[in-house]
C-alpha cells in the first residue's frame, strides 16, 4: 500500500486529471479519470522509489496525511 499524499485535480490545459505526490519531488502522473490518475501515480511512486534506491538517494518516509480528490 502506498502511503504518500496524492493530490488529484483537473487540468483544463492538459485535459486530464493530474496526480501529484508532493513528498517526492517531480513525481506526478495523469489520467482520463481520477481513478486512472491515482493508479498511474501509484506506479510513478514505485518507480520514483526504485530509482532513488538505485542511485543511493534518500527516500523520505511518507507522512500519510490524506488523499485529496478535487
Amino acid at each position: 500500500m502506498i502511503k504518500y499524499e496524492v493530490i488529484i485535480y483537473w487540468s483544463a490545459e492538459d485535459e486530464a486529471f493530474i496526480a501529484e505526490v508532493p513528498e517526492l519531488p517531480g513525481c506526478a502522473a495523469h489520467g482520463d479519470t481520477q481513478e486512472s490518475a491515482l493508479g498511474s501515480a501509484q506506479e510513478a511512486i514505485r518507480l520514483w522509489i526504485d530509482t532513488a534506491k538505485e542511485f543511493g538517494d534518500p527516500v523520505p518516509e511518507p507522512k500519510g496525511r490524506r488523499l485529496i480528490l478535487a
